[in-house]
């Protein structure tokens, strides 16, 4: 049997004015229940921060400026195994609106616990929360 083909992917975490901003999965995705950061996989030659300016774009319709690489992540997940990088991101240009999501919305960081997430994602947020 052949282990399953690594994805790798980029997840923006997008902060303004002390608020992170989420994106609801859309219901065809896998955990299509979840919130996350928006971002998507990464195309052959793309650097990462590439890929999170052209998934927020694709995604939300907005403009980021990456700031900073956070952190990666490697999980298993039952449909394949994800190779995640977080980097952070501001808002440059654009108001976000659901384009390939079901929503978007601002949040503190206290009220991540009333949403779930993936959990690839667990970590990151256990961080911003400190």
């Amino acid at each position: 049997m052949t282990p399953p083909k690594e994805i790798e992917a980029v997840a923006a975490v997008i902060e303004k004015d002390g608020k992170f901003l989420i994106t609801l999965r859309l219901e065809t995705s896998p955990m299509g229940h979840c919130w996350e950061f928006p971002g998507g996989k990464m195309e052959r030659g793309e650097s990462i921060e590439q890929c999170a300016v052209r998934e927020c774009l694709e995604e939300i319709g907005v403009t980021v400026e990456p700031v900073r690489h956070l952190k990666d992540v490697r999980y298993d997940y039952p449909h394949g195994r994800i190779l995640l990088h977080f980097i952070l991101c501001r808002l440059t240009q654009g108001e976000p609106r659901p384009i390939e999501c079901r929503a978007a919305k601002w949040i503190e960081a206290k009220e991540f616990s009333k949403y779930e997430f993936p959990p690839a994602d667990v970590s990151v947020i256990e961080e911003i929360i400190r």
